[in-house]
């Protein structure tokens, strides 16, 4: 359905610190980085078919937040999702909400890590157990 997820930064090389060290818990590697036409930077992050990427705002105005957005992370395992947690936190991440573990959800149990970025975006790690 998504063919990527784009969001902005404030500090580029902080951005690249923190998700370089975060997706790559995941198993993606470093960024490849791009300048625009227009001038801004961006950094692109591929991994199992999907792309996720960081760019400055390309109208120049200042990154910000979007209210009630969360971008979900899928991780192999519930140590998988707390390595993501923990190496947010250690790279400039904020935890945010309940600690990561075990969750009910309408679908049935899952495991749970939310974090901000250093630019505030929210993240979220997912582990759904197979039945």
């Amino acid at each position: 359905m998504f063919s990527h997820v784009m969001l902005g930064t404030n500090d580029i090389e902080r951005s690249k610190r923190f998700y370089d060290a975060v997706l790559g818990v995941l198993g993606a590697g470093p960024a490849t980085p791009n300048t625009a036409k227009t001038g801004h930077r961006r950094l692109f992050y591929r991994h199992a078919g999907s792309m996720f990427c960081i760019s400055e705002p390309i109208d120049g105005q200042p990154s910000s937040v979007a209210n009630g957005a969360t971008i979900g992370f899928a991780c192999d395992s519930p140590e998988q999702l707390q390595r993501f947690h923990d190496v947010a936190v250690a790279h400039g991440g904020t935890s945010i909400e309940d600690p990561p573990g075990p969750r009910e959800s309408p679908l049935g149990p899952i495991h749970l890590a939310y974090v901000r970025d250093p630019d505030g975006h929210k993240l979220c790690a997912l582990h759904r157990p197979r039945a």
